[in-house]
Formats: structure tokens, sequence, C-alpha cells
């Protein structure tokens, strides 16, 4: 068990000390190539002073967790690989996207049918490795035992787990997506939910079940929790590099890895509440305005509503980390009960 601990502090501390050292080195090399931020128009009218902050800094988190994972679990073992291949796959489709905002000098990458396709198809591979280190095709459903004795703990969804999954795992990516749209927001809450699959996973190792692949989500949360902790300082306000689309779809394809091999799949929902209520905003705001032709909220996603309201950008950051530390110890609780 002591060893167990000890790679855990080993994963942190790398992706850590790797995402501390990067920074101060390529803040400044992308403000040479301009990879400068595009603030979008519609958006609060304070974040025009945001332009040209160097972006892309998803890259940072990337090396930190690959190092970190690769050091820790070598040789890698297909469940740490899966984990690697869904946070690296997804934050090079983001990088493309970035690539092409910078080049262009526009606020628009890749189209949203490149992209939705881009994501369908990398999520297909995450679940065709999945299947080849043996995950299967059944799902924990958290807490009906107990409210519902007649209802089973876990239900083989068979072939319809496939596309079901898929349609999640790109859903919630675009909801991480959309969450980073303030200084430390998306790194902050995808640090805290990292910590809550990290827990399960060792609550699973330390029982015996899914063996390697709790060892692999033991050290790769450990190694995101780690790099997001190191990305904050240049990303909290105010910040001085963005993740960009590198960084968010990365990160919610890592999200998406680890709550395939914890069987937590439906938990993901509730452990990812900020990320949830943000896509939310988003499809009800466009639903609302294209039937009724009005706004629910003053805009969206959900944290420009608080903006416009007169909340400050740091107000809204930690009350929507709050939040996000309510959801993991809710879904923590959920899992353990």
């Amino acid at each position: 068990m002591y060893t167990t601990y000890l790679m855990l502090a080993l994963s942190i501390g790398i992706a850590l000390v790797v995402s501390l050292a990067l920074g101060p080195l390529l803040i400044p090399l992308l403000r040479r190539w301009k990879f400068g931020q595009t603030i979008r128009e519609e958006g609060p009218r304070h974040h025009q002073s945001k332009a040209g902050t160097p972006t892309a800094g998803g890259i940072i988190m990337v090396i930190g967790v690959v190092m970190a994972v690769l050091i820790c679990a070598w040789p890698p073992q297909l469940p740490a690989i899966i984990c690697l291949v869904s946070f690296v796959s997804f934050a090079l489709l983001g990088f493309i996207d970035d690539f092409i905002k910078i080049t262009k000098r526009r606020n628009l990458g890749l189209t949203a049918q490149q992209k939705i396709l881009g994501q369908f198809v990398f999520a297909g591979l995450v679940l065709f490795l999945a299947a080849m280190a043996g995950r299967g095709t059944v799902v924990e459903i958290p807490l009906l035992p107990n409210l519902f004795p007649s209802i089973p703990v876990s239900v083989d969804m068979g072939w319809f787990y496939y596309p079901f999954i898929a349609v999640l795992i790109v859903g919630m990516i675009n909801a991480v997506n959309f969450t980073d749209g303030l200084d430390g927001l998306a790194s902050g809450s995808v640090m805290i939910s990292s910590g809550a699959f990290g827990f399960i996973a060792l609550v699973n190792w330390n029982a015996g079940m899914y063996g390697d692949e709790s060892w692999a989500v033991i050290l790769f949360a450990g190694a995101l929790m780690g790099a997001c902790l190191g990305f904050l300082r240049f990303n909290s306000f105010p910040a001085k590099i963005f993740m960009g689309d590198c960084g968010s779809l990365g990160l919610g394809g890592a999200l998406a890895a680890m709550a395939i091999l914890t069987r937590t799949e439906f938990l993901f929902l509730l452990i990812g509440f900020v990320y949830v209520i943000e896509i939310l905003s988003v499809v009800l705001q466009v639903i609302s305005f294209k039937l009724r032709g009005k706004r629910i909220f003053r805009m969206s996603p959900l944290h420009h509503h608080f903006e416009l309201g007169g909340w400050s950008e740091q107000k809204v950051v930690k009350t929507f980390w709050s939040w996000s530390l309510m959801a993991a110890a809710a879904g923590i609780l959920l899992f353990v009960a």
C-alpha cells in the first residue's frame, strides 16, 4: 500500500514540476510565434483586454502528464495507454483547431462538423482499446441498490454500450470545452474531478478490483492533478497563458478515459456537474432563442451569465470550483455508499 501512495505522489510531483518548468519557457516562445488568443466579439466586453494572450498552453499539461505516466508506469500496460491516447488524441485535435485560429487570425478554427467527426473517431478509438483491455459493456448504476433494492447494481448494455458511451464522451468533452472561458476555471475544476476519479480508483485498487485499470487511473489521475496545479500557476487570474482547445479537449478526453476504466460513466455526470450545467446552459439558450426569440441567460455558457450579473471573474471561478468540489465529494459518497 505504501508503494501505491509513493508512486501516486511521484506521479503528481513529476507532472507538477514539469508544468512549472515549462511555463516560463513556453509563454515567451508562444508570444514570439504570435500564438495569441482571439477573443470573440459577442463575449463580455471586458474580455477584449485578454486578446493576444498566448494560447495552446494545453501543451504544458500534455507533456507533464505523459512524462509522469511513462516514468511511473513503465512499461505502460494497455489501461495506461488508453488514458494517454484519450488525452493526447483529443489534445491533438484541439491543437489543430487552435493552430487554424491563430494562423487565420480568427475565432473559428475547425468547423463544427469537422470537430464532431474527429471527436467521434477518437472516442471510437478509445472504446476499441478499452474493449481490447477487457473493459466489457457492463455499467454501474450508482445509489440505485440502496433506493431500489430490486434494481441490479450493474447492467450489461451489450452492443448499445459503444454508441451510448461515444455520445457521452463527445458530450462531456465539449462540456469541458465550454467551461474553459475564465482564467483558471477549467484547469481548477478538472484538477478536482481528477482527484475524485483517482480516489475511486484507489478504493478499487485496495479492494482488489480491476487490477491494471485501477492502477493506471491512480497514476494518471495523479499526473493530471499535478499538471493542472502547475498550469494554474500561469492560468489563474490574470492569466499569462490560456490552455486553448488543445487543453480543454484533452482534459475532457482524460476524464472520459478515467470514467470508462473505473466503470463510473453515469457517475461522471455528477462528478462533472459543472461541465454539465455549462453545456446545458448553451443548449437551453439556443433552443429558447430559436423557439421563443428570447434568451434564458444574460449570456451562455453559464459563467458569463454571472459575470454580466456583476460578479467578478475571480468570484465566478471560485464559486464554480466550490461546486466542482461538492460534486466530486457527492460522487465519491455515492460510489462508496
